[in-house]
């Protein structure tokens, strides 16, 4: 069982990385690199999350064999006896051997240093590039990011400058290597408050709302009010570069030098578009160069970049518009059936999708009723009344884990008290479920933030290959200093303990920080006190309400601007809602339709076809008789009036109009 655990963790964090990465991207448009890249970001960060607390149970174990060692003792079996004491050193289960922690953190931790800083911003300006050329899209990212690398160049060789004239600085590689990994791990902290900050409040926060069903409608509203101005605005958009798209298309002919490029753009369009300029464009004609001005091929790339991101924005409105509709009709349902006597969940409309026959047995319209209008609401509050005891934990021991005597911060003492009884499966799950719940804080932030159009995760694989990217970068920057946070808060840092014992191979691989006292005993120690500071401004909505006044609608029950926009989304959703009852009922009129008169149309069908045999071999024997002809045209006229009346379909729908008497039907018929 010493590699067991190792490797099943390994196994389970990479099917979840690319669980979550099909949910977010999409493999079948997105280039393999992006894809390959981004994947290789996440699993990396969620495989440092999910391995550091068998690190720390090895670390245990591995301090009680050199106390064991120190004294008198006795080998018996897998663990050691103290003769004194007669105290047991057992071996944990998921205990990793010696020598293999160092090398894995060691890979782990550079190679994703490499994917931050160097690999996928360079591969974010490649990807956003208009480029028809892969050298192109190369020469574009560098000059993108010359500014980017030429600043760290400058930071670093002015250090390396300073550190050389001073007499008093005698460092090796090894120091200057630990100076970069707190350089890093610095700037990484920095932004892990910020985000924790907000995490901290904001999950519980949206968790005791999601047991509020009036809330979470009216939130609903707001979203469709403010998706709807982003979805026209996206249209108005996609229109105005398709229509410089056909301007180009339509000057520069099949002969110039430019058109591949110009076909590499109308691929990239929605078909509806192409189809329409194919009809509108005439390939014979020869350009002129004396003739017309015909744009460059530098304008050319900023026309494709521009095509890649509207049609990518305006596919990713009218799949958040469907799926904000599903949402909105599901919690009108839930408002409904809340009041219902035979506690049975009814749905308005059916699911589009095919439901699993498995879940479809077990959930029943019962069970389902109990869980959305009974159940659930509690659940939600019991977990949120869990995460903020988490949150008000967290806060506590940021603020107090410098203490080391007395020890203040809540996870040290946990962490101490299954220490002495070595009891290394709670050891693990202590340590599991604390830094399990920091990273969730700090990534569901990254999941929900968003830079106007330029940064944003959108689930249902409508997030485009700039935002992945940035993720990832993010994810790498965020997960070294989280986890130096959470061996800080359990005091299993010696730079936090001030014990001369053993270090965890992570920290081994971090390197002493005494280089830089200023970092190690000053910034690492209170910056992360701010997170009270940002818990308490994120309690009381201070960013939305700045947000707002700049102009941006933020979602405030107390504000007028909010109360207009949830009255015109809860329009919006009744106007969709009687758009999707019409069709429905249009579906179902003509599936009644061929159920009551499609038997009838196809015997009629079948006799005019015989009829139209025998009057053709009848006019074949008698061709001095012109009433064959007739009697073909009247055939042929009465066979098209049937079809058509069989395939017409009603434009619209008017309830006062319909008569289901079939008497009257046939008579008009």
């Amino acid at each position: 069982m010493s590699g067991a655990a190792l490797g099943l963790e390994i196994v389970f964090v990479f099917f979840l990385a690319l669980f979550l990465l099909h949910r977010y991207g999409d493999f079948k448009k997105q280039h393999r690199l992006v894809i390959i890249a981004t994947l290789l970001a996440w699993y990396l960060c969620f495989l440092i999350v999910f391995i550091l607390p068998l690190d720390v149970s090895t670390t245990i174990y591995n301090r009680c064999k050199l106390a064991v060692n120190s004294s008198p003792a006795e080998s018996n079996g897998s663990y050691v006896t103290l003769a004194p004491s007669k105290q047991k050193c057992f071996k944990p289960w998921s205990y990793i051997p010696n020598g293999i922690m160092p090398i894995f953190w060691r890979v782990v931790y550079w190679t994703s240093q490499f994917l931050t800083w160097i690999l996928l911003p360079f591969m974010q300006s490649y990807a956003r590039s208009g480029g028809f050329s892969i050298t192109g899209k190369i020469k574009t990212a560098l000059i993108e990011n010359a500014i980017y690398y030429g600043t760290y160049l400058l930071i670093f060789g002015a250090f390396l400058i300073y550190v050389a004239v001073n007499p008093k600085f005698n460092l090796q590689w090894n120091q200057l290597q630990t100076i970069g990994i707190a350089a890093a791990n610095t700037w990484g902290l920095f932004l892990l408050v910020l985000l924790l900050g907000y995490g901290l409040v904001e999950i519980p926060r949206s968790h005791w709302n999601g047991a509020k069903r009036g809330y979470l409608l009216m939130k609903t509203y707001f979203k469709a009010a403010k998706l709807t101005t982003e979805k026209a605005d996206a249209e108005e958009n996609l229109e105005d570069i398709m229509e410089e798209v056909r301007k180009v298309s339509e000057s520069i002919k099949y002969n110039h030098p430019l058109r591949k490029c110009v076909d590499t753009i109308l691929k990239k369009c929605p078909t509806e578009y192409q189809e329409r300029m194919g009809r509108n464009m005439d390939d014979y004609e020869d350009f002129d160069e004396r003739q017309n001005s015909y744009p460059s091929e530098k304008s050319l790339v900023k026309l494709h970049k521009q095509v890649i991101y509207s049609v990518q924005r305006h596919r990713r409105t009218q799949v958040q518009w469907q799926i904000l509709l599903e949402q909105a009709f599901y919690l009108e349902d839930v408002a409904k059936n809340e009041t219902s006597a035979t506690r049975q969940f009814v749905h308005t409309f059916h699911s589009q999708e095919p439901e699993n026959k498995i879940i479809q047995y077990f959930y029943t319209p019962t069970v389902e009723w109990y869980w959305e209008c009974l159940l659930r609401p509690w659940f939600y509050r019991v977990l949120a009344v869990v995460l903020a005891t988490f949150s008000v934990i967290v806060v506590w021991s940021e603020c107090t884990f410098f203490s080391t005597k007395p020890v203040l911060s809540l996870f040290a003492v946990f962490i101490q008290l299954a220490e002495k009884t070595y009891n290394y499966i709670y050891i693990e799950m202590a340590c599991f479920l604390t830094i399990f719940f920091l990273s969730i804080c700090v990534y569901s932030t990254v999941f929900r933030i968003r830079v106007f159009n330029y940064y944003y995760l959108a689930s249902h694989h409508q997030t485009d290959a700039y935002s992945l990217l940035f993720s990832g970068m993010l994810f790498c920057r965020l997960t070294p200093p989280l986890c130096l946070n959470f061996l800080g808060l359990t005091h299993m840092d010696a730079t936090i303990s001030h014990k001369n014992t053993q270090p965890t191979a992570y920290t081994s691989i971090m390197g002493s920080m005494k280089v830089l006292s200023f970092i190690a005993d000053g910034f690492y120690i209170y910056y992360p006190m701010l997170v009270v500071i940002l818990c308490i401004a994120t309690y009381f909505s201070l960013g939305t309400r700045c947000l707002n006044l700049l102009g941006f609608q933020q979602f405030m029950g107390d504000s007028e601007m909010t109360s207009d926009l949830i009255d015109e989304g809860k329009e919006l959703i009744r106007r969709e809602k009687r758009k999707r009852q019409r069709q429905e009922e249009g579906e179902n009129r003509r599936r009644e339709w061929k159920e009551r008169y499609g038997n009838r149309d196809d015997s009629t069908r079948n006799r005019v076809v015989h009829t139209d045999q025998k009057e053709s071999s009848f006019s074949e024997t008698n061709t001095n008789r012109p009433l064959s002809k007739y009697t073909r045209s009247n055939g042929r006229t009465e066979r098209d009036t049937i079809e058509l009346l069989q395939d017409a379909e009603p434009l619209d729908f008017n309830a006062d109009s319909v008569n289901d008497d079939p008497l009257e039907l046939d008579l008009g018929r």
